[in-house]
């Protein structure tokens, strides 16, 4: 049974905007004091309000009451009428004028305000010009009130709920009654679904249409989750049945208007298939299409040069290069924008050795990038050159912009200064974050890519690598041939061996690479258990920290939600002096690895040096970015990620991080560990491929473990299936080509 508290607020100890979390003191009638915390709408110092909820003991900050909900009382006694109008939340109103006007009104203070505003010119220090301007003042504090309580019987957040009485006032009223499906396009952070939800709630919206033409673009935003960027309109009318319960010619003709609106685009693909795209995605690949080949010169180089500079090169360097590897170099030479791509162990990091030493001879400026921290580190181990990450190369919080092109300090207006620019594991990049690149890279810069195309594709939409080199416009050196196996043993033999689809040996006689036969989720957690607390590390020589463990899937008992509650238990059990605290993702722990889910680029961090001095800041957390609380409490996480950044997480943001024992083989991308565990039974065919495995094993630097099924193991590795991307960007590429052709 919920209690129920009433009282006056005396003050707003905390408040989150984002969610509404908010701590504040409550003067009970029995003129006790109580602390009271939930998200709720922003009350004012002298408020009365009952809150119904229950108590709670905090471990640092004692006894508090936990709100579920409220209710505004009416303020009718002179006491609390002063303190309201003492506290500030009329502009207008000091302390010593609400003392004036209570003074001369008493209880009839508040109808006065509002009904007779000329009267307070009756108080000293209060002239017609200002009596109106309190009263209105008054009126907008009373209207947003209004508007928390109407829009909350919708169950809308309350920082959403400021977002639309901020953008519309007191017109929301008609808006959320006519049209709720505008706050799409007004709002940020309203969804197709939450104005659906809201329509659905009021009741009485004036135009059905409306809501199959942002139900059209709500099902393109989806597709894009999923990795396309574009639909064939077959598939987006059928969708859009399912989702909306709406007719074939309604919706073509909601689908018409958009495309005459340039809301949508529609192109007819070498299939003869028509492909919708929102004009988002279709802008982006067009303008990546355009600039490559503004990028892309060709520049005749004498041969012979090259190679004595190469020789001198490869007699520092103490290696030989084959002559797929000196064309490679020959074509990045040549060529403003070159594609090097291969598998593990066949040399592409060799070959950037050779590069960057090339172009630096030549007196050459150079920037390294690749899409994680994790890569970013590796590249700058492998090279001896320093590389950042994409965002932290364009410099995240520049000026506003378009969404899609991000809010970066480098872009077409202040382009990044270098010669040449080298972008790592290339796979991993999605069409918005490429556009952003390429915006900043200057006419003249040489832009050299490099990844395997048989990696999974980006985590966002497209499959910007392997369009690139399907669309043939582009020079493309592929390295087959493995050039350190011995160095790399069975991982790298057996990484290949997956690729082409060969079978490779189930069990234990490697010295890197190991497969454990087990057919139940238990045993395998076991498995797991002992092998990162007991075994891996001295053999690998590494901590418990360092080995990931990389699942197919989500759900499920070998899915990564419900491992990461396991390995919790495992790997940081709770302890009487280890703080936790609850969300609604589960329990944080004191020592707990996570992950950032989501690109934030607002989130500022700091990397502190020695006693705590700060000596760099900056915005910008990302999809991946890996690290370990370090402190933590109901109100905030502190996060120390990998490459030393420290974040605070408010309240609001909690449910932007998630435990990381385990994560996604695509998760996983970009990223090298020292061992990998690898559990697989059984799950869906478009999961469970040859793509997926491929990706998992070749995460791991040292060692791999694979415990499950050995028939599953050898399922994916016949499964060819993956789920299909739709993009258009070598459509778009061949465009461009035969424009500069013609």
């Amino acid at each position: 049974m919920k209690d129920r508290i009433e009282g006056i607020v005396d003050h707003v100890i905390y408040r989150n905007e984002d969610n509404g979390y908010t701590v504040l003191e409550l003067i009970k009638k029995d003129n006790t004091n109580i602390t009271v915390v939930g998200n709720m709408p922003p009350f004012d110092a002298g408020e009365a309000v009952a809150f119904d909820g229950e108590y709670v003991k905090h471990p640092v900050y004692d006894l508090q009451f936990r709100m579920d909900s409220y209710e505004l009382r009416t303020l009718e006694d002179r006491e609390s009428i002063l303190r309201y109008l003492s506290s500030g939340a009329v502009k207008g109103i000091g302390q010593a004028l609400a003392g004036r006007i209570v003074d001369r009104f008493d209880v009839d203070s508040f109808r006065i305000i509002e009904e007779e505003p000329e009267r307070l010119a009756e108080v000293k220090g209060i002239s017609i010009r200002k009596a109106m301007e309190i009263s209105a003042a008054f009126e907008q504090r009373a209207a947003s009130r209004n508007a928390f309580s109407f829009l909350q019987q919708y169950g809308l957040s309350n920082s959403l709920i400021q977002k639309i009485y901020d953008r519309y006032k007191d017109g929301l009223y008609d808006i959320i009654r006519k049209n709720p499906y505008r706050l799409i396009e007004d709002i940020d952070g309203v969804g197709f679904k939450t104005a659906d939800t809201l329509a659905a709630a009021v009741g009485s919206v004036t135009d059905p249409r409306y809501r199959i033409r942002y139900g059209l673009l709500y099902i393109l935003s989806q597709a894009e989750a999923e990795g396309n960027t574009c639909l064939k309109q077959e598939d987006l009318i059928k969708r859009a049945g399912d989702l909306l319960e709406s007719g074939k010619d309604d919706t073509e003709t909601a689908l018409a208007d958009l495309s005459i609106e340039r809301k949508v685009m529609q192109k007819v693909d070498e299939d003869g298939d028509t492909l919708v795209f929102s004009a988002s995605a279709f802008n982006a690949e067009s303008e990546c299409a355009a600039k490559l080949f503004d990028l892309n010169t060709f520049v005749r180089q004498d041969e012979k040069t090259i190679r004595a500079a190469l020789e001198k090169i490869q007699k520092k360097q103490d290696i030989v290069l084959e002559e797929s590897q000196f064309l490679a170099v020959t074509k990045a030479i040549e060529n403003g924008v070159f594609i090097l791509t291969g598998g593990p162990g066949t040399g592409k990091t060799t070959i950037i050795r050779v590069m960057l030493e090339y172009f630096a001879n030549e007196g050459y400026e150079i920037l390294l990038t690749a899409p994680t921290g994790r890569a970013a580190k590796r590249m700058s181990a492998a090279t001896g050159y320093e590389a950042a990450t994409i965002h932290r190369t364009l410099g995240v919080g520049g000026r506003e912009g378009d969404a899609e092109k991000r809010r970066f300090s480098h872009d077409q207006e202040n382009p990044l200064e270098t010669d040449i620019l080298i972008v790592d594991e290339m796979s991993m990049v999605d069409i918005y974050l490429f556009r952003s690149l390429l915006l900043a890279v200057a006419h003249g810069t040489k832009l050299i890519l490099v990844g395997d195309e048989n990696q999974l594709p980006s985590v966002g939409p497209g499959a910007v690598l392997k369009d690139l080199i399907g669309s043939g416009c582009f020079e493309v050196v592929t390295l087959s041939k493995i050039y350190r196996q011995s160095e790399a043993g069975d991982i790298v033999t057996n990484a290949h061996n997956i690729r082409l689809g060969r079978q490779i040996r189930l069990d234990n006689d490697s010295k890197d690479f190991f497969f454990l036969e087990r057919n139940n989720a238990e045993k395998i957690i076991e498995g797991i258990d002992y092998l990162i607390k007991k075994k891996l590390p001295p053999y690998v020589g590494c901590t418990s920290e360092e080995i990931q463990v990389l699942s197919p899937m989500r759900k499920g008992t070998l899915g990564v939600e419900n491992l990461n509650i396991r390995l919790q238990q495992i790997l940081n059990p709770p302890e009487k002096r280890k703080w936790e605290t609850e969300t609604p993702a589960g329990i944080f722990r004191m020592g707990d690895k996570v992950m950032q889910i989501k690109n934030n680029y607002d989130l500022e961090w700091e990397i502190t040096g020695k006693n705590g001095i700060v000596i760099e800041t900056g915005k910008g957390v990302f999809n991946g970015d890996t690290g370990w609380i370090v402190s933590l409490s109901s109100s905030q996480i502190i996060v120390r990620f990998e490459d030393g950044r420290t974040v605070v997480y408010t309240n609001a943001l909690f449910d932007e991080i998630e435990l990381a024992y385990a994560i996604t083989i695509h998760k996983s991308q970009g990223s090298e560990y020292p061992a990998v565990i690898i559990p697989v039974i059984s799950g869906p065919s478009v999961l469970l491929n040859r793509n997926l495995l491929y990706t998992a094993v070749t995460r791991a630097k040292t060692c791999v473990v694979i415990m499950g099924s050995s028939d599953t193991v050898k399922s994916m590795i016949d499964n060819i299936s993956e789920l299909k991307r739709y993009t258009g960007l070598r459509e778009r590429l061949k465009e461009v080509e035969m424009i500069h052709d013609a």
